[in-house]
C-alpha cells in the first residue's frame, strides 16, 4: 500500500447502484469512499434512497453500522420496524436479515460503515433472503430498555453543559456519557454496548481550542465532517477538511488534529476493528520524550 490514508472531498461525491444491486433495490444508490481500493478493513460509504425507493431483505457476512443524515426511512429486521430520522444510528450484526424503504415525501441519506470490509471477489458478500413481515414502523425510543441496537445523538449531546439528569433523562442516559479533553468531547454511539464486534462508531466534537496531539493506531479510522472544518495531518501531509469531505487513516498512519475556528468541528468517526483494551493509541509526545530521557 503505498499511501496508508485517504481524503474525499463532498464535491467528488458519485452516487452509483453497487454492482447487483439493481436487482435487490430501486431507487438506491451508494458512494463507495473507503473500500479494498485502499483499506484491509473498513467499508465506508454514503448511501440515499429516493422517494418510494426500497432495498429487499438480505444478510451480509460482514457487520453494518449506520448514523442517518437525511429523511426519515423505515428500517425493517426480524425484531420490528423502525422509522427512522436524522440523528439516528444503529448496527445491524452479522447475519442478521434487514429491508430499508423510503416512504416519504424527501430522499433518504445516511453514513454506512461495513466490517469486515466486503469482498468484491465474492459479491460483496451480501445474500437475499425472503421478505420480511409487514410491520408498523415505531419511533426509535432510547430510553426504552427493549432498544437493544438503535440509539440517537443531536448535536447538543456534544455540550458539555447539557450532561445533567434533566437533559440525559430523554437521551440514552449514562451509556452515551461524554469523554471530555483538550477542547475535545467525545460520544460513542455503536459499540458492544450495543451489539456490535468487529467496529465502533461515535461522534466527536473540537472546540476552537481543540487539538490532538500526532499519533497512530493498530486499527483504521474514518472521518465524515458533519459541521465546521478541521486542520488535520495525515503522515506529514496537511488538509484542511471541509463539511462533506470524509478522510480515512489505516494502521500506522500518524494523524493529529486541530480546530482553526472560529466555531466548532464535529464529525461522524468510525474504527475497525474495535480498539484493543490498552495501548489503542501511541501518541508521538510519549516516544519522543522516552528518546530525549534516553539521550
Amino acid at each position: 500500500m503505498s499511501s496508508r490514508h485517504l481524503v474525499r472531498r463532498a464535491a467528488e461525491a458519485r452516487y452509483e447502484v453497487p454492482e447487483g444491486w439493481d436487482r435487490r433495490s430501486r431507487g438506491f444508490r451508494r458512494w463507495s469512499i473507503v473500500d479494498e481500493s485502499a483499506a484491509v478493513h473498513t467499508g465506508f460509504g454514503l448511501c440515499e434512497l429516493d422517494p418510494g425507493g426500497a432495498v429487499d431483505a438480505h444478510v451480509h457476512s460482514f457487520e453494518e453500522s449506520f448514523h442517518v443524515l437525511e429523511g426519515d426511512p423505515v428500517l425493517a429486521t426480524p425484531e420490528g420496524a423502525w422509522r427512522l430520522r436524522p440523528g439516528d444510528y444503529g448496527v445491524v450484526p452479522v447475519g442478521v436479515p434487514h429491508a430499508i424503504r423510503n416512504d416519504g415525501g424527501g430522499p433518504a441519506r445516511w453514513a454506512e460503515m461495513q466490517a469486515p470490509q466486503p469482498r468484491a471477489r465474492h459479491g460483496g458478500d451480501t445474500f437475499d433472503v425472503p421478505s420480511l413481515p409487514e410491520r408498523e414502523p415505531v419511533p426509535v425510543d432510547v430510553r426504552d430498555p427493549r432498544t437493544r441496537s438503535l440509539g440517537h445523538i443531536d448535536p447538543w449531546n456534544m455540550d458539555v453543559d447539557k450532561q445533567t439528569q434533566e437533559h440525559l433523562a430523554v437521551s440514552a442516559s449514562m451509556r452515551t456519557a461524554l469523554l471530555v479533553y483538550s477542547g475535545i468531547t467525545v460520544k460513542m454511539m455503536v459499540d458492544t454496548d450495543l451489539g456490535a464486534q468487529l467496529s465502533t462508531m461515535f461522534m466527536v466534537q473540537y472546540r476552537p481550542e481543540g487539538v490532538a496531539g500526532t499519533h497512530d493506531h493498530p486499527l483504521e479510522e474514518t472521518y465524515l465532517i458533519l459541521e465546521g472544518r478541521v486542520d488535520a495531518v495525515f503522515d506529514g501531509e496537511r488538509y484542511r477538511l471541509e463539511a462533506g469531505d470524509c478522510a480515512w487513516a489505516g494502521v500506522g498512519c500518524v494523524h493529529g488534529f486541530s480546530n482553526p475556528g472560529p466555531g466548532v468541528v464535529r464529525w461522524l468517526e468510525t474504527q475497525a476493528p474495535q480498539p484493543p483494551a490498552r495501548h489503542s493509541y501511541r501518541f508521538t509526545r510519549d516516544w519522543d520524550y522516552l528518546r530525549d530521557r534516553l539521550a
